[in-house]
């Protein structure tokens, strides 16, 4: 299986119309959203998604009752982190800020997922991946980035546009 991973939309609906393109052509099953969606107008671009969509709120949703009515009405699953799945017979841990990886024990897990800080980060450590693939609400064409990940072989790749 493989899915998508953005993080930190900040409510950039030309951007979010690109990360759906580019998540709906490389035919991802499910799409994880790491926090910071901020409005509920940026819920209804990601509608566009042929996948799922899941995720975890951020410290800058705080419009959470239109945020959540719109998530509602589309069907996508979003919590407060750490938000724990089990997909393809890997355990994924999905929370907006890497601090609050603390909440949960994180040797538990196979997949690492986290936004907050616009940086990229890949790190495998004895079989276990954490994965941002970094900024995607920029104004910089070419600095924004989302990214894919294999869940049977833990291999992560970053999309810019």
């Amino acid at each position: 299986m493989r899915i998508g991973v953005v993080s930190d939309t900040h409510n950039n609906l030309k951007n979010c119309a690109k990360i759906v393109e580019l998540f709906n052509e490389a035919s991802v099953e499910r799409v994880v959203h790491t926090g910071d969606i901020t409005q509920a107008k940026t819920v209804e671009v990601l509608a566009g998604l042929n996948a799922p969509l899941f995720g975890v709120f951020g410290n800058n949703d705080q419009e959470r009752r239109s945020l959540i009515e719109m998530m509602n009405k589309f069907g996508f699953s979003f919590v407060d982190p750490p938000f724990c799945l089990n997909w393809a017979s890997r355990r994924i841990c999905v929370v907006h800020d890497p601090l609050e990886f603390s909440m949960v024990d994180e040797s538990s897990f196979d997949l690492l997922l986290h936004g907050h800080t616009h940086r990229y980060t890949h790190v495998i450590n004895d079989r276990q991946l954490l994965f941002n693939p970094g900024e995607c609400a920029g104004l910089m064409p070419g600095l924004n980035a989302v990214g894919l990940v294999d869940l049977e072989t833990l291999e992560a790749e970053v999309i810019k546009f």
